[in-house]
């Protein structure tokens, strides 16, 4: 999307920058249940394929870092000229202090590469 929106001269304010939580910690972690997995239909809808490579390549980068995934996650979309902001639900203390930790992490050229390699576009959800 962030391609044909630049192409159009549309600034990007991401919804659920974070995939409802799916980025900000390891694949086992996010593959549980969670109170919000268990009562969060949305979700269901949303993230039937998650791509777990993309959540692999984002604990790489913070392990390396030793940072929190979630401020990887969010340094990698704000390192996208065309985002305005992404929209963030923090919904605890920890949930702001990565957000604004976020702003401070500058990812190199070969951090963004690994963090992009194994994305692979989904379909629209109806």
């Amino acid at each position: 999307m962030i391609p044909m929106c630049r192409s159009e001269g549309l600034g990007v304010v991401p919804w659920s920058p974070l995939a409802r939580g799916r980025l900000t910690r390891p694949r086992e972690q996010a593959q549980g249940e969670t109170t919000r997995s268990t009562s969060d239909p949305v979700a269901e809808r949303l993230y039937t394929n998650v791509n777990w490579e993309v959540v692999d390549a984002v604990e790489r980068v913070a392990k390396a870092r030793g940072i929190p995934m979630a401020q990887v996650a969010l340094a990698w979309l704000l390192s996208r000229r065309d985002v305005t902001a992404p929209i963030v639900g923090a919904t605890k203390l920890k949930h702001l202090e990565d957000a604004i930790g976020a702003l401070d992490v500058k990812l190199d050229d070969e951090e963004i590469a690994a963090l992009e390699g194994p994305y692979r576009p989904m379909a629209p959800v109806s």
